[in-house]
């Protein structure tokens, strides 16, 4: 074989292993950026970020093998997907409001398993106004009383259960208009009520705990509960919903919610990628995010932190955000 062909065939085979990596990335895009995920592609999707960061490999492997198409076509990947996950990393600005701040704290409890003294101890540490938990059952509802959180936050719709299916809503201010919505996929609750804050209009706040599509058979129901979460009113009552979404930004249904006028706390912080679920059941999976705050989009948010919650797969998120003043 003459050198020539050898140098071909080298070619050839530079060219295809190129073009290998990058198909991947382009078809990552081509589901997550029109949002066309369905079925096991749910799960996966949540990994966008790791994905988006990965798509630098066949750019930097492309350039270096002097591949010009395979270049172009890994460049726009890796430029979409960046487009879509790093402004997640800066923070935004935030509307002009001038009411009173609020310190709103989630946490999924797993079963009631999570250490209700670090839960507690995060509420006195942080003085937090508004607490919602999801997986809350009567045991560790009167653990957190027992350890103080009555004095705290005195005003509570609870609905506490054996099981992952309980909802809970504390608060340091009055709550009026209580009730609990049950979402029709795995039954998850979710308590809701309207606070009166001081200075501020009436605020509802609900605790938000849609189906996890932890299978390819519940997706649907995933669907089904993303879509019954309450829209923002941005012409009308301020709203949050906080808790366990199963549901990253990279889902369509979560950016749809988002859509209706609400805003992702952590997002707008420049937080949005800091993990708050996983490994879980020590299986080697990497945090993705699916506990959020989403507040009305007339509320400024100041920051967002996220605390380990042990016992518990999930990690605690801590929201302060300023709401507009009463009219």
């Amino acid at each position: 074989m003459t050198r020539g062909r050898v140098g071909s065939r080298a070619q050839r085979v530079a060219t295809a292993g190129c073009w290998l990596t990058v198909v991947p990335g382009v078809a990552w895009a081509a589901v997550r950026l029109p949002g066309l995920e369905r079925g096991p592609l749910v799960q996966v999707v949540a990994f966008t970020p790791y994905v988006a960061a990965w798509t630098l490999v066949p750019l930097v492997l492309a350039l270096a093998l002097r591949r010009r198409w395979p270049a172009v076509v890994a460049a726009v990947t890796a430029l979409a997907l960046a487009a879509a996950v790093a402004p997640r990393a800066l923070a935004s600005g935030q509307p002009a409001a001038g009411g009173p701040t609020l310190r709103v704290l989630t946490a999924n409890l797993l079963k009631g398993a999570a250490d209700p003294r670090v839960v507690v101890d995060l509420v006195r540490a942080h003085r937090v106004d508004v607490l919602t938990v999801q997986e809350f059952t009567p045991a560790i509802a009167a653990e957190l009383d027992r350890l103080g959180l009555a004095g705290l936050l005195p005003y509570r719709q609870l609905n506490a259960e054996v099981g992952t299916t309980g909802s809970g809503l504390y608060a340091r201010f009055p709550i009026s208009e209580v009730g609990v919505r049950r979402n029709q996929g795995f039954g998850f609750s979710q308590a809701y009520g309207t606070l009166a804050v001081p200075g501020a209009p009436p605020l509802r706040v609900e605790s938000a705990h849609p189906a996890a599509p932890y299978a390819v058979e519940v997706v649907p129901d995933w669907w089904t509960d993303l879509r019954a979460q309450p829209a923002a009113t941005p012409n009308g009552r301020l709203s949050i919903l906080a808790g366990d979404f199963n549901a990253t930004l990279d889902h369509a249904p979560l950016r749809a919610l988002l859509r209706t006028g609400y805003v992702d706390a952590a997002d707008a912080a420049g937080a949005g990628l800091t993990g708050t679920w996983g490994p879980y059941d020590g299986d080697p999976i990497p945090p993705v995010t699916i506990d959020h705050v989403l507040v009305d989009r007339r509320i400024a948010v100041g920051s967002v932190q996220v605390h380990p919650l042990p016992g518990s797969d999930h990690r605690a998120v801590l929201a302060e955000v300023r709401l507009p003043t009463a009219p």
